[in-house]
């Protein structure tokens, strides 16, 4: 049992935050998207009439049905439901699954677009299952509103919390059962994470692990992008440590220094997380456990991702050994009953023991035939020639006005239809920037950039999303786009081919999932026939599937490429060069992708040890 000291310093922070605060209505919070829920009992009405307003995440759930039944203790730390099933408008995503989720876990989340990934996370998060009370979760999906707080002010905003597990403490003390005592350890530990003491220091070394500076960390939330904000609702995901930990795509908005630093920081993660990732590398460095979702089932494997790669391989060869032996079995006896069932009194009794056999084979259940996921086919079409270089940067330099400091200073280099370079370097220093210099969306401050008269480009961003109608469906907004193909059917192939299928293609792209839509966009670009791809976070709501398909598309491509990107494996798979953006200029790297990782580990593990003995 716990020692009376910490009892008492617990009872203490009780009565002071009382004193000090007005108790809040519940313990759950909701900005724009990111959750934290505790006990059910405070005031889950009330806080479901707030997210309607703000999130869509609420709006799906009420297109959303879903049961189970819990299965562990209700007092254990773990998660064990079974006969689990999700239906969204209609269509079922799972059915009469079973899933666990163990306390020190760290699970990689895995499946093909659309298949229903996020809306499970968001059933856990929302109760939607039986989740028992005392599991606290926390569900990362949508970035931290504008606000006039800053970023260290809203990370360390968990008073709410705080008095929660500080009452959750009070109930714990009083039982004696091994399931309460192993909770109320967990409960102190977490109190201690997040004393005020030392709760400012340890939210500072949160932020600063996601890059941003000791300015930035008091500067006002309304001052940041998009995916600044997400990077803070990272960060109060980390610090408050729930007991039930769901990430939905966490590396969308971090730079391949900030990936590093937040593989390292999940690795020592000690509750139970559920992460939703496309990057093979990063799931290999900090998952125990692969939840692979296919056919409206969950079937759960141990290790990384190679891990299951590895398992799920040799299983799905045994069992089609089996398949392919029963198959062959059965079409003998089939053939045999056929020919001698009404032979003579020694053969018929021969064909009817055979039937019997055939009988209880089926019965007893025959091994199904392996499904692979889906096979896709993106594909980039020939771009022809054109003399090199295309593209030439001369003497640039970039700044975005008087006041602000220059990205860039006397860049001279050029691009052909040969070069296949991925940019690296730390958010702010001007990847994005320089793709919208070289496509002519940015006007360089000195220096001139020379395009080819007859060159096209195809650059891909986030941002792109935005031009999609999204109350049109794919179909009639590609027909839109390119009113030269007047087939319908030509377009469905020419849509087929990334993925969309079927229904797919006919429903409004507010129904389709976020990979989906990235998948509209790709079709989009291709058919365009450009010479030279700028692809900017292409990996961003892609599966892996759709990334190894993606991969394949650009090593065809006869254009040249220049890439933007956090997954080091498809960097791995599509460039040749390694340029690193920063200092203001642009240098070559001399080795390899996972050389400069390795190099950034120790990086970040230099700058943890500073920051912890400045704690100490």
């Amino acid at each position: 049992m716990p020692s009376d000291a910490k009892k008492k310093r617990a009872q203490q922070k009780k009565e002071s935050a009382k004193r000090g605060k007005k108790q809040q209505n519940g313990a759950d919070e909701v900005e724009n998207g990111t959750q934290v829920n505790g006990s059910a009992e405070n005031g889950d009405a009330e806080l479901n009439g707030i997210t309607e307003k703000l999130d869509e995440m609420e709006l799906a759930a009420k297109y959303r049905s879903c049961a189970g039944v819990l299965t562990s203790h209700s007092e254990s730390r773990d998660v064990h439901l079974d006969q689990v099933t999700i239906r969204f408008h209609g269509a079922e995503l799972l059915m009469d699954s079973k899933l666990e989720l163990n306390n020190g876990r760290r699970y990689g989340l895995i499946g093909l677009n659309g298949c229903g990934k996020t809306t499970l996370l968001a059933a856990l998060a929302m109760r939607e299952l039986p989740i028992p009370d005392h599991i606290d979760t926390f569900f990362l999906r949508r970035e931290m509103p504008p606000s006039d707080k800053t970023a260290l002010e809203c990370v360390m905003e968990v008073d709410q919390e705080r008095i929660r597990l500080e009452k959750e403490a009070e109930i714990l003390a009083t039982k004696d059962d091994h399931e309460s005592h192993d909770r109320l350890m967990d409960v102190y530990e977490r109190l201690e994470d997040i004393d005020a003491d030392h709760a400012l220091q340890r939210a500072a070394f949160i932020l600063s692990g996601l890059g941003f500076t000791r300015k930035m960390q008091q500067t006002q939330v309304k001052h940041f992008s998009g995916g600044w904000r997400m990077r803070i609702s990272l960060a109060r995901a980390l610090f408050i440590k729930p007991a039930l930990l769901l990430l939905d795509e966490p590396t969308n908005h971090l730079d391949l220094n900030a990936c590093v630093w937040l593989e390292e920081e999940l690795n020592k993660y000690k509750r139970c997380l559920v992460i939703v990732s496309h990057s093979q590398d990063f799931m290999n460095g900090m998952c125990t456990n692969i939840i692979h979702m296919q056919n409206q089932k969950l079937k759960i494997y141990g290790g990384n991702y190679d891990s299951y790669i590895q398992t799920r391989w040799e299983l799905e060869e045994n069992q089609m050994k089996k398949y392919r032996w029963e198959q062959d079995q059965i079409s003998h006896m089939k053939n045999y009953i056929a020919r001698f069932g009404h032979g003579s009194a020694k053969l018929a009794r021969q064909a009817q023991s055979k039937e019997k056999t055939l009988k209880k084979m089926v019965d007893g259940g025959l091994a199904e035939k392996v499904t692979t996921d889906k096979n896709l086919s993106f594909y980039f079409p020939s771009c022809g020639t054109l003399p090199p270089p295309v593209i030439m940067v001369q003497h640039v330099s970039f700044r975005y006005n008087d006041d602000s400091p220059y990205l860039y200073k006397n860049l001279d280099f050029g691009v052909d239809l040969d070069t296949r370079v991925a940019l690296v370097g730390p958010n702010g220093a001007g990847k994005s920037t320089l793709l919208k210099l070289i496509v002519g969306d940015l006007v360089p401050t000195d220096g001139l950039i020379r395009r080819h008269s007859h060159l096209k480009i195809g650059r891909y961003h986030q941002h792109l999303h935005e031009i999609l109608d999204m109350e049109s469906t794919a179909l009639d907004w590609m027909m839109l786009k390119f009113p030269a193909i007047k087939e319908r059917e030509e377009m469905r192939k020419i849509i087929g081919r990334y993925g969309l299928s079927g229904q797919q293609q006919v429903v409004p792209m507010r129904s389709l999932s976020d990979g989906q839509r990235c998948r509209v966009i790709f079709a989009w670009l291709s058919s365009q026939n450009p010479h030279l791809l700028l692809l900017d976070e292409p990996t961003n709501h892609l599966d892996i599937e759709t990334i190894d398909s993606l991969a394949e598309a650009i090593n065809d491509f006869e254009g040249g490429m220049i890439l933007v990107s956090h997954d080091f494996r498809l960097i791995s798979q599509v460039t040749e060069e390694i340029w690193i953006c920063a200092n203001e200029t642009i240098e070559k790297y001399q080795g390899d992708i996972y050389k400069y990782k390795e190099k950034l580990v120790q990086i970040v593990k230099k700058e943890n040890e500073r920051l912890l003995k400045l704690k100490k």
